[in-house]
This record gives structure tokens, C-alpha cells and sequence, in this order.
């Protein structure tokens, strides 16, 4: 249903506000450069911060910027089940193709509880979901019998895997059926996630390298293994660097360089520190999307 490069979006903030006219050009700018989709309001989105009229906003964006060109996979998580269900009735509402919905954080549900809090998202709104497991944020890991078990109903399509477990990916596809999709969540394993019987990426490099991440995909596809290999080997660095304080600090200050948007982040997030500002100009020289002087500046 859902394969290749897809972004999960940074959230443009100026004076304190959502920068609507920042957020849709992010948007076009990002189709124009062949990415396959669009994550709105996930953690890169700074989704935990965000008002809820904010939240549905900003899915409302980039809905009407996509203009059904490419999916939009809106972020309805939530740690209360009635919240998610609202966010995804709203997202519904608004025309989005499908819902990214995070394990629940802090709770730490059993295995039983987050069967039923996706069941319940499931029953209550005809919106396809995906599930994103990240057990490094959320501190929950679903096991492959629960993902497994919620792959029977009809509208839970796929995952996003940010578990940085390797067998992972196939495990989920011999349990869970051809016809699920697996996205990866982590941008440096992405390839090998694809490897693993994966079908693409939800990608935080792709806020700032768009087009070589789409060509990383289309390559895959194609089965040119020595241009993945290439442009695998070129975005590592990126990668890294995007990570180098917590997201989504980096790749704001990366589109910053990029004069995509202002580098602004809400707390307890803060501007990343003038060593991690280096790191980032290196690594986006290093791909090209920045010159070399302005890297050394």
C-alpha cells in the first residue's frame, strides 16, 4: 500500500506559531522532489508539543498542499485511546489517506492493552493504520503475535519499525502476510530493513535530501543494487548527523541551512549546541546540499 521514501515532517514554528505558509512550501518542495509520502504530526512534527487545534491544523495543511498527488499518512498517537480516536476521526474528516499510530508512551500497556487501544481505533474510524513501534520512545515493544494478531482486522495495513532489530522486519512478514506493509523508522537502516522484506522508509533525512533519498528507493526498486549501495553510502553521514542531539533539533537547524524554515523549537526541546551546528553543515556539505564555504563559515 505504502512503499519508498516517505517523510515524516518537520513542524515550521515562527514567534511561537505554526508557519502555515513555511509548512505547505515544505510540502511542494517535497513533492516536487519525488517523495512518496507525507507524515504530518508525527514525532519529527513535534506532535507531543503541538495544541490539539495546532495538530488538526497542520494535517489540514498538508492535506490541501498534497492535493492527493502523494499519500498522507497522518500521526493521531496518543497515551489515551479516546485522544487518538479524536485525532483520527479528524484526520478522516480531513482526507487523509491513512493514520500512523505510536504504542502508547509512559502507560506501558501490556500486550493485551495495546491490542485493544489499536481494535478500538480500528473499530471506531474507517481510516487505514499503520503502527509505529519505537520502544526507544515509548518504552512499550509490541511482539510480532500481537502485530500479528492485530494484521487479521482489515484496516491495520502495515508498521513502521524504529526497534533497530534487524530479524524484525521478515519475522513481521512471515507472521503478518505479504499484503502487510513494513516501513522502516530508522533512516540508517533503512536498506537493510528493505533487505529484510521491507517496503520503504518513513525518513527524517528526506526533510533536508528529498531527492536522494527518493532515488535511494527507486533504485531498490528497480533492482540497482549499486546505486542503493551509493546513495546508501553518501546519506550515512547525514543520518548520524541528524541524530547527533535529540530530533527534531538537527533537521531543523539542516532546513534552516536550506532556507526551508526558521530553526525554532518548543520546549523542553532547545536549539541545538554551535558543536552539533558544525556536525550538521559538514554532513549536508558532505551530500551537497550546502557549499563547502558555508560549512567552514
Amino acid at each position: 500500500m505504502f512503499k519508498g521514501s516517505i517523510v515524516a515532517l518537520i513542524t515550521p514554528f515562527r514567534d511561537g506559531a505554526v508557519d502555515e505558509k513555511a509548512f505547505q512550501e515544505l510540502v511542494e518542495w517535497q513533492i516536487a522532489e519525488g517523495t512518496h509520502g507525507l507524515v504530518p504530526c508525527g514525532t519529527t512534527g513535534e506532535s507531543p508539543t503541538l495544541s490539539h487545534d495546532e495538530h488538526k491544523r497542520v494535517v489540514e495543511l498538508c492535506v490541501e498542499a498534497a492535493a492527493g498527488r502523494v499519500p498522507v499518512i497522518a500521526g493521531t498517537g496518543s497515551n489515551a485511546t479516546a485522544e487518538a480516536i479524536d485525532f483520527a476521526k479528524h484526520a478522516a474528516q480531513a482526507g487523509a489517506n491513512a493514520q500512523l499510530v505510536v504504542t502508547p508512551y509512559y502507560n506501558k500497556p501490556t500486550q493485551e492493552g495495546l491490542y485493544q487501544h489499536y481494535k478500538a481505533l480500528h473499530d471506531a474510524v474507517e481510516l487505514p493504520i499503520l503502527i509505529y513501534n519505537i520502544p526507544g520512545r515509548s518504552i512499550v515493544d509490541m511482539s510480532v503475535a500481537t502485530m500479528a494478531r492485530l494484521a487479521a482486522l482489515p484496516r491495520i495495513v502495515g508498521c513502521k519499525d524504529a526497534t533497530a532489530d534487524l530479524a524484525r522486519p521478515l519475522e513481521t512478514r512471515l507472521a503478518c502476510g505479504p499484503e502487510f506493509c513494513i516501513l522502516s523508522g530508522e533512516d540508517a537502516t533503512a536498506v537493510a530493513l528493505l533487505a529484510q522484506s521491507g517496503d520503504g522508509c518513513i525518513s527524517v533525512t528526506a526533510n533536508v535530501a528529498p531527492k536522494q533519498c527518493a532515488a535511494m528507493h527507486a533504485a531498490w526498486q528497480a533492482g540497482d543494487l549499486e546505486a542503493v549501495r551509493s546513495y546508501n553510502e553518501l546519506l550515512m553521514p547525514l543520518h548520524a548527523a541528524l541524530f547527533c542531539e535529540t530530533s527534531p533539533g538537527p533537521v531543523k537547524y539542516a532546513a534552516n541551512l536550506l532556507g526551508l524554515c526558521e530553526t525554532d523549537v518548543r520546549l523542553p526541546l532547545c536549539p541545538i549546541a554551535e558543536s552539533s551546528k558544525k556536525t550538521v553543515e559538514a554532513a549536508m556539505a558532505a551530500v551537497g546540499l550546502i557549499g563547502e564555504s558555508r560549512a567552514a563559515e
